[in-house]
């Protein structure tokens, strides 16, 4: 692509954007039709947490920029991402937005979108299976069950700086009223007070599992109750990325943890 702030693209031939979700990292994970859209990518963006194997399914003439986007790390500006995008978008390319997870759940896919539509671009969303769900189903438990969570929070722990913390406390009486199941994006550095406000609603023996790089072969997890959260992180040295499942979705995980040899019962 050409210098940022010397390009002058041909606007009459706008190119398109897809924001497509790349799932938890395991490749096999990928959708067909996100496959189809890496391989015909002219340019690719691609996040951080996106791995190496699913890169490659990209055409060797394609221009790849990785654009950093990870939690507690040096990030690309969103709005240099953005403005990336719609540099190559008016010079006629077939760019691809390679984002972990789903675009729209903690992604950014939104904002995205938006902007690109204000361009007059033509964005489609491709979307890619979720760490939350991904996770808590690699240890054999669902998210949702008729006995046991009626529904779903999904939700994160870090909020954009500047904001108003999260009302963890009102979660936590939601959660316990309409037995819902709680997944915590981006929770492990505020884990500490997340559990002291989550504990004002919700028993100490709540279940809870925490699993790291989900779906990779690095892929780590620790089962404990919501009284023991912080000190279960540091005693197993579970860090991000790392997703926080909190409900009795998890009590199946949990009794096979217990018994499983040399195990510490959290």
């Amino acid at each position: 692509m050409k210098n940022i702030e010397t390009t002058h693209g041909n606007f009459g031939n706008l190119g398109t954007v897809s924001l497509v979700g790349t799932g938890p990292g395991d490749p096999e994970l990928l959708t067909i039709k996100a496959a189809k859209a890496i391989a015909a990518a002219t340019v690719l963006l691609v996040d951080d947490l996106v791995s190496d194997a699913i890169v490659a399914l990209a055409s060797p003439r394609a221009r790849i920029i990785h654009v950093g986007k990870r939690g507690g790390c040096t990030s690309t500006p969103q709005a240099f991402i953005e403005k990336l995008m719609v540099m190559a978008a008016r010079e006629g390319e077939t760019v691809v937005r390679l984002k972990g997870g789903d675009p729209f759940i903690f992604g950014r896919g939104g904002e995205e979108l938006e902007q690109l539509r204000a361009q007059g671009i033509e964005v489609r969303v491709i979307n890619g299976i979720t760490a939350g769900l991904a996770g808590l189903s690699s240890l054999g438990a669902p998210l949702t069950h008729r006995e046991h969570a009626h529904g779903v929070i999904f939700i994160t722990g870090h909020v954009r700086p500047g904001a108003a913390d999260t009302d963890w406390r009102a979660i936590a009486a939601i959660a316990r009223d309409a037995r819902l199941t709680l997944v915590i994006y981006m929770g492990v550095r505020g884990a500490a007070h997340i559990q002291d406000e989550l504990l004002t609603g919700l028993p100490g023996s709540t279940p809870v599992a925490v699993i790291q790089h989900v779906s990779l072969p690095t892929q780590r997890h620790a089962v404990t109750t919501l009284g023991q959260l912080h000190a279960t992180l540091e005693r197993e040295r579970l860090g991000s990325p790392s997703v926080i499942v909190v409900g009795n979705v998890v009590r199946g995980v949990a009794a096979a943890w217990q018994k499983a040899p040399g195990r510490r019962a959290a």
